[in-house]
């Protein structure tokens, strides 16, 4: 399974990089408003330090201004996805990019009719938010299921990101599922490093060690 960082930070970007794991990186309008940076900018640094796929998401509503936007993104570098939101206008959205040879990421899938739609226009990715849907009860990682059967069934080879995820049992969840990828924040990578029993384990060597003759 992929592991993309969830984030538009460019210092999270590069620590992530360090650790060896990273894949690629999905950003949203609300990560990169955090940063409070010019937008293009920040998207030449991100895909100029992340080898992997940067997602980009449109934030046009018609179909021409979205196509327009992401010629546009996809134009700062060869490794630039573009993010489009499931609905009849981001269908639109995705065949057009598809036969640009433009790859898509379609994001907000929550429920696997969605996923089969966006992979029919010809989604490179599906991103279905777990977390969202764990948030008002319902059970994400079910949905991831559904997807990969559907998907499964029919040699689909759209990717799914297992997206929104806000803890460690989601990212374990998505690979014994074997979803492509999962995209997780920060916190959530140094999550998935931590266990009590490693930590204890390392106290107890290092106390003995120091026990040991020079």
């Amino acid at each position: 399974m992929k592991i993309f960082l969830d984030t538009a930070n460019i210092t999270e970007i590069k620590k992530g990089l360090a650790f060896g794991v990273i894949d690629g990186v999905t950003t949203n309008p609300s990560l990169v408003a955090k940063e409070q940076r010019e937008f293009i900018p920040l998207i030449k640094e991100i895909t100029a330090a992340m080898p992997g796929p940067v997602s980009v998401e449109v934030t046009a509503s018609k179909p021409e201004e979205m196509i327009a936007q992401a010629e546009k993104y996809a134009a700062i570098a060869a490794n630039v996805v573009i993010k489009v939101p499931i609905n009849l206008e981001g269908l639109q959205v995705v065949k057009a990019l598809a036969g640009r040879g433009i790859k898509t990421n379609v994001t907000l899938i929550f429920s696997p009719s969605q996923a089969l739609l966006a992979a029919k226009a010809g989604a490179t990715y599906v991103s279905p938010f777990v977390g969202r849907i764990d948030d008002i009860s319902g059970d994400g990682m079910a949905l991831v299921e559904d997807i990969a059967l559907i998907y499964d069934n029919y040699n689909i080879a759209t990717e799914i990101i297992v997206a929104s995820v806000r803890h460690p049992l989601h990212f374990v969840q998505a690979a014994k599922i074997g979803a492509d990828v999962a995209t997780i924040p920060f916190v959530t990578l140094a999550q998935l490093l931590n266990h009590p029993l490693t930590a204890s384990g390392m106290e107890r060597f290092l106390k003995d060690w120091q026990k040991v003759k020079p």
